[in-house]
């Protein structure tokens, strides 16, 4: 579990597939083997369901964050569809969401995301991953070091450690503070979902930091705010429609 769809290789053996299923059920409650939850009838009319959606919807329509990286994942080949790959769910422990790469859907955690700008920081996060897992063979249950990787450029680039969000935390003042708060999330992420010690996890992270923080796509910068976000929207769109003139 880390953070959508993509034309994949061959799909893992029965055993590896229990050992992925097993790996999601241990935040998301009841995921069934198709990646959907389990729920009952009058489900999607409980409040905090109906605010998830409500909030996914805004997200989606006005997050310049949100909108490169879907336009980023439709150009690369990997279109993004609300039913089908965002599912709005109860989570155990303080997890807010997750990439479910064996159903190539995110999660949401409906009982744990309080307002708009914490599901917009979700969905950025997880889109994240669901971009890196449309673009290259991401090996997410065996190979800590590939999703060190793609915790670390989650981190990086979605927000997660923008200055305001750091002084919520408490955390300023460091000398190369961005860095450090990237290196500590991906990290804390990690640990949230996999079953190894801090040391280990550290060691993922620090093996791949140098070339996983220097990649950029599909920003092409550090989006430190919105409107950095705005600014590496258009010139996304702009090198898309370069490369279509050629």
């Amino acid at each position: 579990m880390a953070g959508v769809p993509g034309e994949r290789g061959p799909g893992p053996a029965a055993g590896e597939q229990l050992q992925q299923q097993n790996a999601s059920c241990q935040v998301f409650r009841e995921r069934s083997a198709t990646g959907k939850p389990q729920q009952g009838f009058f489900s999607s009319f409980f409040t905090k369901n109906q605010k998830c959606q409500l909030m996914l919807l805004t997200t989606l329509a006005t997050n310049p964050y949100v909108k490169l990286l879907l336009d980023a994942m439709k150009h690369s080949g990997c279109a993004v569809q609300k039913e089908r790959h965002f599912s709005c769910e109860d989570c155990n422990g303080n997890v807010s969401g997750g990439f479910d790469a064996s159903s190539s859907q995110i999660v949401l955690c409906q009982n744990n995301i309080g307002n708009q700008a914490h599901m917009s920081r979700v969905v950025t996060h997880e889109l994240i991953h669901a971009f890196d897992h449309c673009r290259a063979h991401v090996d997410w249950f065996t190979n800590v070091r590939h999703l060190a990787c793609s915790e670390i450029r989650a981190a990086n680039l979605s927000g997660d450690c923008s200055l305001v969000n750091e002084m919520f935390r408490l955390h300023f003042g460091l000398k190369q503070h961005h860095q450090v708060c990237v290196r500590d999330r991906a990290i804390l992420s990690i640990l949230a979902i996999r079953n190894i010690n801090k040391e280990e996890a550290q060691k993922a992270v620090d093996e791949v930091f140098e070339s996983c923080f220097d990649d950029l796509e599909p920003f092409g910068r550090i989006p430190h705010n919105k409107t950095y976000a705005r600014y590496a929207h258009r010139d996304f769109q702009n090198r898309d429609r370069y490369y279509s003139n050629i």
